[in-house]
């Protein structure tokens, strides 16, 4: 039967990781465990040795109270969460924040600096107004509001010391880390899943994704990359081998994702920014600021960057970096 649909292409990290195989097990039962958090799912499948003596849900049961402390720090829909706290906190106070919130911070703040400000973790005012946090709003807001929230909010104002872990308020501005926070909780479930001999598994929440080590087969954990639908593009499956994957774009719920210089919805040619990397922390971030500028913009930053990004435009088109270019089987 012959078929108009386009081919299959495949992306493979150029070699695999040798560390993998002493703690490979082709005998390892595969489960799959689930749960809600930030707002959306995640889910675990993971290689589990019999020697461990871990049960699915003692593997649900610690995933979910990593997730929970996450939450509580990081969260600007959690009232009493350490970043809400910190958004209402006195000008001028210093917070000492803890290892997660550091690690993101420091994150945050590098490739801020590194996407002109395209990634902003400072945002929480405009996503405040735009109803994108818990405060619901029935229209746009206006001029003067989007010019003020500019003016209050950006990633410059903030005095972050990445040695005593400390994050300074200078007065009135709001943390929003929803752009990155959920690659740190892939990559923290992945590290938790390892520290317990649990070294084999493929992490998802919300769909950004993480895989490590190998499936008992021997094989990669395969993901299949989502293209909207407003694109025939042949499908693209990569080898999650040490590697994450995360998505950005306005084809499902619209757009979400403000521009942090002028305080609007970032809308132009592109509808979906996928980035590859070996954290999710990076992927998450790099996705949401290659969304935030246009497509050609975007491709500078992402050659500059060595990133692993495929963007899709509107006309159904794409742009692959050199970076994937390299990766896919020929």
């Amino acid at each position: 039967m012959i078929s108009d649909a386009p081919a299959m292409r495949i992306a493979v990290p150029g070699a695999i990781d040798a560390a993998v195989f002493r703690s490979f097990d082709s005998r390892a039962r595969v489960v799959r465990i689930a749960g809600a958090t930030m707002g959306t799912t995640w889910q675990v499948r993971a290689a589990l040795p019999a020697a461990l003596g871990l049960s699915s849900a003692d593997v649900q049961a610690m995933v979910q109270f990593r997730l929970d402390g996450i939450v509580a720090d990081m969260s600007h829909w959690e009232p009493d969460s350490q970043l809400c706290r910190f958004n209402r906190a006195e000008a001028g106070s210093d917070w000492a924040l803890s290892d997660d919130f550091a690690e993101v911070m420091a994150e945050a703040m590098a490739i801020a600096e590194a996407s002109g400000g395209a990634f902003d973790p400072a945002l929480g005012r405009l996503t405040d107004i735009w109803g994108l946090g818990p405060r619901p709003t029935k229209c746009d807001p206006d001029p003067d509001e989007i010019a003020q929230s500019v003016r209050l909010g950006g990633w410059q104002q903030l005095a972050f010391d990445p040695v005593a872990k400390t994050l300074h308020q200078p007065g009135g501005v709001w943390l929003d880390l929803s752009g990155i926070a959920k690659g740190f909780a892939v990559d923290a479930i992945a590290d938790l899943l390892a520290a317990h001999g649990i070294c084999h598994a493929l992490v998802e929440i919300g769909g950004e994704c993480t895989g490590r080590g190998l499936r008992p087969d021997g094989d990669p954990w395969w993901v299949d990359i989502e293209n909207p639908p407003c694109t025939i593009l042949p499908p693209l499956r990569v080898a999650l081998h040490q590697l994450a994957v995360a998505t950005s774009g306005d084809y499902v719920r619209g757009s979400h994702t403000l521009d942090p210089l002028t305080g609007k919805p970032a809308l132009h040619q592109t509808t979906a920014v996928t980035v590859l990397a070996p954290q999710c922390i990076q992927a998450d971030a790099w996705a949401t600021a290659l969304s935030v500028l246009d497509t050609p913009h975007a491709t500078l930053i992402a050659e500059a960057n060595a990133l692993i990004t495929r963007i899709v435009r509107r006309d159904g088109s794409e742009w692959i970096s050199p970076a994937l270019e390299a990766l896919l089987e020929p």
